[in-house]
């Protein structure tokens, strides 16, 4: 076998090693959605009453359908060009804006007004008008916030390095290369 036909084969076989770990790794992202952790730590609980028992990072599924990733002859790069993606995947804290109190003031009057009353205006208490109250308050917590004052995002991470990715890439690797000598073995017989 000459250096250059081992020099393509080679090229050949690092392009399958990225396809798979592209296919691989896309899936294993996306699972962490629906796991509601990075692999095997989950994710923080919410502390707010907005969608109670609902998924975490899961509203219009945006972020989770941000996920891609963009490949060269020799690397592979996950991201999210999502605007929410890096205070998710890293946690941190965010500053509240006079925009932000506006929208909060605008939530809490939205769930005000859906609150069901009876004949003579006082509020029911079944239970969507409880839950409602909930939100109305939460909304109102936020929207008394002083501008400047910070919102603190814990981390939920879904992206990024874990001992699970190494794995995966280590063994694509692996099978990966063994194929390609037992293949290169059999030519050369």
């Amino acid at each position: 076998m000459h250096d250059s036909q081992m020099e393509d084969g080679l090229k050949t076989v690092i392009g399958r090693i990225l396809k798979d770990i592209r296919i691989d790794l896309s899936d294993e992202f996306d699972k962490n959605f629906e796991r509601q952790g990075f692999f095997s730590e989950d994710w923080a609980r919410r502390k707010s009453p907005l969608r109670p028992g609902g998924s975490i990072l899961i509203d219009t599924g945006g972020l989770r359908r941000s996920v891609q990733s963009k490949s060269t002859d020799e690397s592979i790069a996950f991201y999210s060009s999502h605007p929410a993606a890096a205070i998710h995947n890293e946690g941190g804290e965010i500053k509240v804006t006079r925009r932000m109190k506006a929208y909060f003031w605008y939530k809490y009057y939205e769930a005000t007004g859906s609150f069901s009353r009876k004949k003579n205006g006082e509020r029911r208490q079944d239970k969507r008008t409880v839950q409602l109250s909930t939100e109305a308050e939460f909304w109102k917590l936020l929207a008394l916030m002083k501008v400047g004052s910070s919102i603190k995002i814990p981390k939920r991470q879904f992206l990024g390095t874990a001992p699970e990715v190494e794995k995966t890439v280590t063994e694509i690797i692996e099978e990966n290369l063994i194929e390609y000598f037992n293949h290169l073995d059999i030519k050369q017989k």
